[in-house]
């Protein structure tokens, strides 16, 4: 049976059962101690019941008779209309499902009226299929990009092989050195692309790590690389300890102090790299000086492929997923990542991540 079927018996039911104990009653405090006769319905006396004047215990059986299969229809009727009433919601919220089964993820319920468990319902299963519309355009998205790149260093290898082919005449170091290039950039933007796979999958054990160490760290194999571009490097703050992947956690600061490093000054650049506690989560906070930036553009950093025309140096653009990682990395330890431009230009890039006890044993200040 289905369920609004299942709703109009019970309807009936309880309006069947509402009637009989009604009748019951009547007949208890009214008519008992009346001869057997009168109080069992007789339908021999049925047409009394529709007779003008006709009262009396004769012919309460027959009424009784009367009112109870008006009570059955009623039920019967009443209850699969209230039923459809009722069920409708769920009947827009399943021809919804059924579409974005279908992959229209754009349909949205929109349940007009009150706040009830059918509206908010239906406004949850809007908002899921909002997420997954947005999930899945970026998937899309990041899938065409990622062909893009990956398809530009086999296509440039691609056409130096023609061109050594056709010219065997050509220096072949020259050659060779294009190649390795090329490849190394491949390898990079595949390694870049698993690295980001294995965030948005979040399957990595979660250890106690301290983010000030992690930032040292990061600055002290980044300072030969900061030093040759004119770059500074500073660290500052408070221990800040967090559960997560420390390999990742790493693999974070890095992107954040290499992307601080590279896209700065020409000339006598800085990067401030500062860790602090505050309301139950940890800061890693990287400041940068560099060209003003504005909120438009910033807002778009953290996409994949998006490195920023006005950012980019020419000789080392990177593969455009320094950012995306960080905040892959960053979403897959439960934190936020927040982009701000510096007034004076450069760019500030806060990242909040829970806060977790401090190891026994570790520093009590830096």
């Amino acid at each position: 049976m289905s369920v609004r079927l299942k709703l109009t018996l019970s309807y009936a039911g309880f309006l069947m059962v509402a009637g009989a104990l009604l009748l019951a009653a009547v007949w208890v405090f009214l008519l008992r101690g009346t001869p057997s006769s009168y109080s069992l319905p007789d339908l021999s006396n049925l047409p009394l019941v529709f007779q003008r004047g006709s009262f009396g215990p004769a012919v309460f059986g027959p009424a009784a008779v009367v009112v109870m299969a008006f009570l059955l229809v009623f039920g019967l009727a009443g209850g699969w209309i209230l039923a459809g009433r009722m069920l409708a919601p769920l009947t827009r919220i399943t021809n919804a499902t059924r579409m974005a089964a279908n992959g229209s993820l754009s349909h949205r319920i929109r349940l007009p009226g009150r706040g009830d468990e059918f509206r908010e319902l239906a406004d949850a299963f809007d908002a899921m299929l909002a997420r997954l519309e947005a999930h899945v355009a970026e998937q899309r998205r990041f899938a065409a990009n990622a062909s893009h790149e990956l398809r530009t260093p086999l296509a440039i290898t691609q056409s130096l092989l023609d061109v050594a082919r056709n010219d065997p005449t050509r220096d072949t170091d020259e050659l060779v050195d294009r190649l390795r290039a090329v490849n190394t950039r491949a390898i990079d933007l595949t390694e870049a692309l698993l690295l980001l796979s294995r965030a948005d999958r979040r399957s990595f054990r979660r250890e106690h790590v301290d983010l000030s160490l992690l930032a040292e760290e990061a600055a002290e194999t980044l300072l030969p690389f900061a030093e040759k571009r004119g770059v500074s490097i500073g660290t500052a703050g408070d221990i800040a300890p967090t559960v997560g992947s420390p390999a990742l956690l790493l693999q974070l600061t890095t992107n954040l102090v290499h992307n601080a490093i590279v896209h700065n000054l020409p000339e006598r650049g800085a990067v401030w790299v500062t860790t602090s506690v505050h309301s139950g989560s940890v800061l890693l906070i990287v400041d940068n000086t560099g060209q003003k930036l504005t909120r438009d553009l910033v807002s778009t950093l953290a996409e994949p492929f998006q490195r920023g025309t006005e950012r980019i140096r020419t000789d080392h653009a990177g593969v455009g997923l320094g950012l995306a990682i960080v905040k892959s990395i960053t979403r897959a330890h439960g934190g936020t990542l927040t982009l701000t431009p510096r007034a004076a230009g450069g760019l500030c890039v806060t990242v909040q991540l829970p806060a977790a006890p401090p190891h026994t044993g570790a520093r009590s200040s830096r």
